[in-house]
């Protein structure tokens, strides 16, 4: 029979009341506590600032399964030793399975999904991988600039699939999200995006610190 604590996270790990999405901002003030106190605690690839002042739980790690990032990670014979690895109780892919052979993929766009679930089998934790309804709808909100096709962020198509689920029944809350990074991502559009979301009352963008600036 598990315990009244067990029982307690098992629910709040299916039916979150709160929710912490921990971006990689160097520039993020100390919101450990904040952070550490919701029931899902979301963090990105290589989790900037995990054990200090953005906090010390993962719930959820959300990892690039396609490109090169996710082709360093399965050469690192360290990856799974990573205390934010190691801990995640869910492994988020933000992208769909490519149904186009490898050759045709290229190898910034490579799909690794079948290679990273092996990697991560070890963990015992279980992988997710966003529906492909997530991306599209991404791609319809960020739109397309002439002459260019934007590939959403991670953390956009984290926040959207968090706010489809969960938006209105609980509190998210955003916290070490800079946008500005690889120029590839749509950045001025994403930023829009979550200030709409904040002023529609489905999330909250805490702002960044610029005095604790890398």
């Amino acid at each position: 029979m598990p315990t009244r604590k067990a029982q307690k996270e098992l629910r709040a790990r299916h039916r979150p009341r709160s929710i912490a999405i921990v971006g990689n901002a160097p520039d993020m003030g100390d919101q450990a506590g904040r952070i550490d106190a919701a029931d899902w605690v979301v963090r990105f690839n290589n989790a900037s600032g995990f054990g200090g002042r953005a906090g010390g739980r993962v719930t959820h790690l959300a990892l690039v399964n396609h490109g090169g990032q996710m082709r360093e990670w399965l050469t690192d014979p360290g990856f799974l030793d990573r205390p934010f690895v190691s801990g995640a109780q869910t492994f988020v892919f933000p992208f769909a399975r490519k149904a186009e052979p490898v050759e045709h993929q290229g190898e910034d766009g490579r799909d690794w999904t079948d290679e990273a679930e092996t990697l991560l089998r070890p963990v015992g934790a279980p992988v997710e991988i966003l529906p492909p309804s997530v991306r599209r709808e991404a791609a319809a909100l960020l739109g397309r600039a002439p002459a260019t096709n934007p590939v959403p962020s991670t953390g956009f198509l984290v926040a959207l699939h968090l706010v489809r689920r969960f938006g209105g029944t609980a509190t998210i809350d955003v916290h070490g999200f800079g946008f500005e990074g690889w120029e590839g991502h749509a950045w001025a559009r994403e930023r829009q995006w979550f200030e709409a979301m904040t002023a529609g009352g489905f999330l909250r963008v805490h702002p960044l610190d610029r005095a604790f600036a890398a």
